[in-house]
């Protein structure tokens, strides 16, 4: 392996309806698991449209394109003459290559570029398996492990990013698999193989292993090894063969010295056998620990946004409120007028009771925003400090999942950690100091029981603990990078950065409302002076009054 030459590739694309065109094009030369040489990128004029939700992904837009772009076809021929002919690797090859690059190549023209080589994500799936991250998506995975962070979602930061995950991450692991070599690597990431952690149905989130002593798993296996649909019967007999082989129970990586590094190996699998227990509480301790503070900042930055949200609410509410009440009114007078012409009045009358339900239940909704938003407010850099250091004390003290094996004791901590969340979601820094400075205190005067700390925990339910909270932080990660992808997250953090931009786009706002209303003012007095011809009297709804 440590002398062979291969290519890092990624693409980002106008997205995934066809035509695909690619935008952005990078590559790394790879010696063995380290990369070699400067990396190649090239952005692609291809005249274009780029959707917006593509557009928000990776930033690129027609014109910055049209300005720093080259034509596809010499930025393809820098490529060709970069690769030399090299295998060429994808976190994601069968989309990269097979969906994009060779459509496209064939669209233009152009021959083939590079040779085969593995789909780095199956490979990351099989070396990582059973892994805490689950999904492997690759920026998930960076930030679990840690990894340095790039430019995510361009083509040179995602090459970059797997260039680590290779040479940190899956090297060791490969290396303790006896995986030496280039052809053994393709070989492995090429075979057939499935998630030990089954990812869907009613079975979602079990271990293969668990088939051992849970009757209906293994007789979900053993149905689905004999079914007349020959995928899900290959499946099926795949899990029932991989009972037999020894258990890889996870890959346990921490922070020591600046470097990640496996703890243990049996017969070429990453295995634990027979932890301390005191072992299993630190791991357990430093992964709460690390779950506090993606928590802490995931709190911090819903906070922020939620406070934009809420600035934009109070000046836009009036408008927003007057607008749905005119298509309240649009609405219900056209219904008025279609059962009235057609079925009697009798009929029509029967709107006139939902329209004053409706109205009535808008109005509240209106209110009970207001009430939430005037709540929202954003943290001081100090109180963030706090929320982080309060949040990270008690979660480590005060997980539920401590005291499994003791149904009243954990229900305690149940509601417990609810006060604490609540808290922690609204701000509420006096509540959060309340129960860190006197937690049975914060207990007994709720009524609830006394908590005991002093129990231990045995070696099955601490290692079940210790993936259950690697779990939460790869979902507080991915919450939290699915709020950083959002347009609010993008309207505050443009709001930051740009004096005037909020005014700016609370104008805008303003000025498209003051055009809707027009027209729905304009479309309901038509249909007012309707019901009047027909019925001789005022609109029933609104009795003539405007909003």
């Amino acid at each position: 392996m440590q002398d062979t030459h291969w290519i890092l590739l990624d693409t980002e694309t106008t997205g995934f309806a066809a035509p695909v065109f690619v935008v952005e094009i990078a590559a790394q030369r790879m010696k063995g698991w380290e990369p070699v040489g400067a990396p190649f990128r090239r952005l692609l004029n291809q005249n274009a449209d780029i959707p917006p939700e593509a557009s928000r992904v990776h930033g690129y837009t027609r014109e910055i394109l049209e300005r720093d772009g080259e034509p596809a076809a010499e930025a393809y021929e820098s490529l060709r003459a970069y690769t030399a002919g090299l295998p060429l690797v994808s976190y994601n090859t069968d989309y990269d290559l097979e969906h994009v690059l060779k459509p496209e190549w064939k669209r233009l023209g152009i021959p083939t570029i590079g040779a085969s080589g593995l789909c780095a994500l199956r490979l990351a799936q099989r070396l990582l398996d059973p892994v805490p991250a689950g999904n492997c998506k690759l920026q998930t995975l960076r930030q679990y492990y840690r990894l340095p962070e790039r430019g995510a979602h361009t083509a040179l930061g995602d090459v970059q990013t797997v260039s680590d995950l290779f040479a940190t991450v899956l090297r060791p692991i490969a290396e303790l698999r006896g995986l030496t070599t280039w052809a053994q690597l393709v070989a492995y990431a090429g075979e057939e193989w499935y998630p030990s952690r089954i990812a869907f149905g009613r079975h979602k989130g079990k271990s293969i292993m668990d088939a051992a002593g849970d009757a209906l798993l293994r007789g979900w296996l053993e149905g689905l090894a004999k079914s007349e649909n020959a995928r899900n019967a290959r499946m099926g007999r795949w899990y029932l063969r991989r009972l037999q082989e020894p258990e890889a129970v996870f890959v346990a990586w921490e922070k020591a010295e600046g470097s990640l590094r496996v703890e243990h190996a049996r017969a070429g699998l990453v295995v634990y056998v027979n932890p301390e227990v005191k072992r299993l509480k630190t791991l357990v301790e430093a992964a709460r620990g690390r779950l506090a503070d993606l928590e802490a900042g995931l709190t911090v930055e819903r906070a922020v946004v939620e406070a934009m949200k809420a600035r934009l609410f109070t000046r836009l509410r009036e408008h927003f409120q007057r607008r749905d009440r005119l298509r309240a009114i649009v609405h219900y007078r056209r219904r008025f007028i279609e059962l009235l012409t057609h079925e009697g009045e009798e009929e029509a009358a029967q709107v006139q009771e939902e329209y004053r339900r409706v109205s009535a239940q808008t109005e509240q909704d209106y209110e009970n925003a207001a009430a939430s938003m005037s709540g929202k407010k954003e943290l001081t850099v100090g109180e963030a400090a706090e929320v982080s250091r309060l949040w990270r004390k008690l979660v480590r003290l005060y997980h539920p999942d401590r005291f499994a094996h003791e149904p009243e004791t954990q229900e305690t901590y149940h509601r417990l950690t609810a006060a604490i969340n609540q808290a922690k979601e609204s701000g509420n820094l006096a509540t959060l100091r309340m129960i860190a400075d006197d937690p049975l205190g914060f207990i007994l005067r709720q009524g609830w029981a006394a908590l005991d700390f002093s129990e231990e925990e045995q070696i099955a339910q601490l290692r079940r603990l210790w993936e259950n909270v690697e779990l939460e932080i790869v979902r507080v990660i991915e919450t939290l990078a699915a709020l950083r992808e959002s347009q609010d997250y993008e309207l505050h953090r443009l709001t930051q950065l740009t004096p005037g931009f909020f005014d700016e786009v609370v104008l805008q706002h303003l000025g498209c409302l003051d055009l809707e209303l027009t027209q729905l003012q304009t479309e309901a007095d038509l249909l007012e002076e309707e019901i009047v011809e027909l019925t001789g009297a005022v609109d029933p709804l609104t009795h003539g009054a405007h909003p």
